[in-house]
């Protein structure tokens, strides 16, 4: 059986349907009838009559919050993930790539280095393409995979040649519970390497450095020292890295580049042409006085604290649902650079954060937040200023996702400068 029909349940689908008797499911049985796929959809009460070899269920699915909970927690020896499934019928080289923060910016990199040096390369995961509905694999093809926690939390068999933590800073409680559980979800990865695979974690990393105390591995750890002066970093002229953030995802990129044994000119050269990702700290207004970062990507304060620290005469749009246990944790210096627009529902946790430590105003939207930011920096045009929106939440209390959000702020930056002329 098939558990959820988003992306990664759909491709699982069209890669087992000719190699097994398939069931699907879904708790939104509308969507099954808009698929089309009433032929291998099965009904909930005939779901608790049945027995199954294997349940694949989409890493999207809270076990405990779903409409077969009981069923999954009896059966819970049977799930699976697709990079299980993936894993069953290939063992070709893997790049799997997790971490708080960073992993799709990192995994974009690394592909478009992979792919510079002529390799035959995939990026897949939860960057959007599902593992199993990639085409033309032959032995020599490389995966670049990210991994979420929700993903490593369900895979039983998968593992991967090359297997990379970037960070670890609390993050989905609400889905794992408690921190302990997931650190334990992301450290999977490394515990199910074996003997001569590759473990890349961020050096001097708190919760990173406790787990691997805790558990004897068996693949070989490479400590990655992100605040290390690297002679190739020092080479690089990419505005894109001046972030701590990207920085750090450099360092890993170079790291993993080294055990490859890549070539250090082409490494060079995809990195001082590398744009980075939409809406993961992106300049989208870029003019003598003024910067404009779209930063919707951000969910978590510690996805946010680089582009806080590298940038000047800030102006920061945040809000949206945030994450449960999240932590404001910036040094002292950098306050008085920053002023907060706070919008939304949830004003009352961000201004608790805030409070004592930056100035902040509140809004019940980000347009009225935007607007009133644009009012203050007009009043004097000659200093320089960044708008930053980094909203450090979750973003579905008023829309789809984070790309829907990223789409409508520039959009109103797009109308406030077409208003403006």
């Amino acid at each position: 059986m098939i558990y959820g029909l988003g992306k990664s349940g759909l491709s699982s689908f069209t890669f087992l349907k000719k190699k097994s008797e398939v069931f699907l499911y879904d708790d939104n049985l509308s969507k099954v009838k808009a698929l089309n796929l009433k032929k291998n959809s099965i009904t909930y009460k005939n779901i608790l009559k049945s027995t199954f070899d294997q349940i694949i269920i989409s890493p999207g699915i809270d076990i405990n919050k779903c409409k077969l909970s009981k069923f999954l927690k009896k059966n819970n020896y049977k799930v699976y993930s697709d990079l299980d499934v993936f894993y069953s019928f290939y063992k070709n080289d893997c790049i799997t790539i997790t971490g708080t923060n960073g992993k799709s910016t990192t995994c974009q990199l690394l592909y478009e280095i992979l792919l510079n040096q002529k390799a035959d390369v995939k990026l897949v995961g939860n960057i959007g393409n599902p593992i199993l509905s990639v085409k033309r694999i032959n032995k020599k093809t490389i995966f670049v995979i990210e991994a979420s926690s929700y993903q490593l939390e369900y895979s039983k068999i998968f593992k991967s040649k090359y297997a990379v933590i970037l960070n670890i800073s609390p993050d989905h409680i609400e889905r794992h519970k408690t921190l302990k559980r997931y650190v334990k979800a992301k450290f999977k990865l490394l515990k199910n390497q074996s003997k001569g695979n590759f473990a890349f974690v961020k050096k001097n990393d708190f919760l990173i450095s406790q787990e691997l105390k805790a558990n004897k591995l068996n693949c070989k750890v490479v400590k990655v020292n992100t605040k290390k002066n690297n002679k190739l970093i020092e080479k690089i002229k990419n505005k894109y890295f001046m972030t701590e953030t990207n920085m750090e995802n450099l360092s890993f990129a170079f790291e993993i580049s080294k055990k490859l044994k890549l070539k250090h000119r082409l490494i060079e050269q995809t990195i001082q042409k590398f744009n980075g990702l939409k809406f993961r700290q992106q300049i989208i207004v870029k003019k003598k006085f003024l910067k404009i970062i779209n930063d919707s990507k951000s969910t978590s304060f510690s996805s946010s604290i680089g582009v806080l620290k590298s940038n000047q005469n800030i102006y920061w749009l945040l809000g949206g649902i945030p994450k449960k246990g999240d932590k404001f944790i910036l040094p002292r210096k950098y306050f008085k650079n920053i002023k907060a627009f706070v919008y939304g529902k949830n004003k009352k946790f961000f201004n608790e954060k805030l409070k004592n430590k930056i100035e902040y105003k509140n809004f019940d939207n980000l347009k009225d937040a935007l607007k009133k930011v644009f009012f203050i920096i007009n009043k004097n045009k000659f200093i320089y200023k960044t708008i930053l929106f980094s909203p450090c939440a979750a973003s579905f209390d008023s829309f789809k996702n984070f790309e829907d959000r990223g789409s409508y702020f520039n959009n109103l930056i797009k109308n406030y400068f077409n208003v403006a002329k």
